[in-house]
């Protein structure tokens, strides 16, 4: 049974960077409007614009197109605020981004990004192994921030203790962190293992493989799975993943429909798919309907 755009389930993606030809790593909300709108029209509710590392001057330059759009109130996805993936993240797993263009954690450099934008940043993705990490783990769960471990070489033990000090999730799970070993499970292994964190999942294919999107939901409890685009600008947008020099993963090029669409082709039932897309991330930004 394939998905319908005319679902009426409110689907919401907490990871998104772009769309067709429009970036977060922008100063224009009208950017930020047409990322909305081009997921809204593919059957997307919600989005977390997400936003890319880089100086506190510039990440807040982005935020504040963010906070525009959001005020501007225009048709397409609703903009239900912020998630800074990084800058806190570490060089060794910086994937498709600029290691360069990340920061030491440091009580500092996080008070200065997240001032004034208190009331809409959603999540904040942190490598938990870095000196200070803990700290800003910490200070994130007292301003009220969700927290995702990623982009990070943390060992299963070092994830563990992110969890401690609060943590609530993991960054596309598998995806620019330390691979799974029987001797060092790592953060990846972690985020399979443990019952009360959340977990985002791409699912275009060519992030996980079927058979790894397979095992994560016979493994992984269903109400702690995240379905999430982590879509990216690009001339093949809608098509599939997004890859630049040399191969290189990008981020995905579709809508979170889509990804409900190929889970479904790959066996999911379709209200697992939607439990995926649609409760679990309410459920997880306290999100109500009624």
């Amino acid at each position: 049974m394939a998905y319908s755009l005319e679902s009426k389930q409110y689907l919401v993606d907490i990871h998104v960077h772009g769309a067709e030809k429009y970036d977060t790593r922008t100063r224009r909300q009208d950017d930020i409007l047409q990322i909305a709108a081009i997921h809204g029209k593919r059957g997307t509710s919600a989005i977390l614009p997400t936003i890319y590392p880089g100086s506190v001057e510039l990440m807040r330059e982005h935020m504040t197109a963010v906070r525009r759009a959001m005020e501007a109130k225009r048709e397409g996805a609703t903009i239900l605020g912020l998630n800074l993936e990084g800058p806190f993240l570490n060089p060794e797993r910086a994937g498709a981004m600029d290691g360069k263009s990340f920061a030491d954690p440091s009580v500092e450099t996080f008070t200065r990004l997240v001032a004034d934008f208190e009331d809409i940043i959603r999540i904040i993705t942190i490598a938990p192994e870095l000196p200070g990490a803990l700290r800003l783990i910490e200070l994130s769960r007292e301003k009220g921030f969700l927290v995702h471990m990623g982009h990070s070489e943390a060992s299963f033990e070092q994830a563990e203790e992110g969890k401690r000090a609060g943590a609530t999730g993991v960054t596309h799970l598998f995806n620019a962190m330390r691979s799974f070993h029987h001797r060092e499970p790592g953060l990846a292994g972690f985020g399979v293992m443990d019952e009360d964190l959340y977990v985002e999942v791409i699912a275009d294919l060519a992030h996980l493989h079927a058979q790894s999107l397979k095992m994560i939901f016979e493994m992984k409890a269903p109400d702690k799975i995240l379905l999430i685009s982590d879509s990216v600008m690009g001339n093949n947008w809608g098509s599939g993943p997004i890859r630049g020099a040399g191969g290189m993963l990008m981020g995905s090029g579709i809508a979170l429909p889509d990804a409900m669409r190929n889970l479904v082709e790959l066996g999911v039932p379709l209200d697992r798919a939607v439990q995926y897309a649609s409760d679990n991330p309410m459920k997880y930004l306290g999100m109500s309907l009624t």
